[in-house]
């Protein structure tokens, strides 16, 4: 016997909210390819702890992925064990979710030692690198954000004798050899460093991340209510039949 009525209502709004969070597992998954190709394509990045965070992220979205259409099966079947084991997992998702915000805070210092370290380790190899692929990501990079080496434009010291000569990617205007003698010019060159370049950008898009964080967990909830909802019809179909 299927549900009726304002139960009716209920399963397909659970079937609503789990397409939807299906969907963000998909972003998730999407979003943690990209960080994890940015931090190790575009800055470099070798220490293997950088790849926790966008391992978490892929991880999360694969599992988010497979409960939510886990759920909208449950839902559209009317199925009572499918969708109790569909909340069972989904609490377990907000927990774990909670330890790693908890955990993020704890060693968010981390990410900026790594970062600073890993763009020290960019500047040590950009002569001694000879591919051109790598100077390219770091060329990108520095024009990308509007930066010059990692505090500021005096660590590119070293890149030619009198030190005194930045790469040309570190120019406001990019022209061949616009670098050369201009590493202190601020009409010229860009005198903050890539690693305060790149906290004050994660600090202007940290807004939507909380965003769509708060949504994600709105969404969980609400599927976990309407879950508990539509098992409670279930239930009280069979107890008629």
């Amino acid at each position: 016997m299927g549900v009726e009525g304002g139960m009716k209502c209920v399963k397909f709004l659970l079937f609503f909210f789990n397409f939807i969070f299906w969907i963000c597992g998909l972003a998730l998954i999407v979003v943690g390819v990209l960080v994890q190709m940015a931090l190790h394509s575009t800055f470099m990045i070798k220490d293997a702890s950088a790849s926790a965070i966008p391992l978490v992220l892929i991880i999360v979205g694969v599992v988010i992925f497979f409960i939510a259409f886990f759920g909208c099966c449950g839902a559209w079947k009317e199925n009572y064990c499918m969708i109790t084991m569909f909340s069972i997992l989904l609490s377990l998702i907000i927990i774990v979710e909670i330890a790693a915000a908890i955990a993020g805070y704890i060693y968010r210092g981390k990410l900026t030692v790594i970062v600073q370290d890993s763009f020290t380790d960019m500047i040590n190899q950009y002569n001694s690198n000879s591919t051109d692929e790598f100077r390219n990501a770091v060329d990108k990079m520095q024009e990308d954000l509007k930066c010059c080496g990692v505090n500021s434009s005096s660590d590119w010291k070293n890149f030619r004798p009198g030190g005194n000569s930045v790469p040309d990617s570190c120019c406001i205007n990019v022209t061949a050899g616009c670098g050369v003698g201009a590493m202190t010019d601020s009409n010229k060159v860009y005198q903050q460093g890539c690693q305060i370049a790149l906290e004050t950008k994660l600090r202007q898009n940290i807004q939507w991340v909380i965003v769509a964080a708060l949504v994600i967990a709105f969404l969980q909830i609400m599927g976990i209510v309407f879950a508990c909802l539509l098992m409670r019809g279930i239930r009280s179909g069979y107890e008629v039949m």
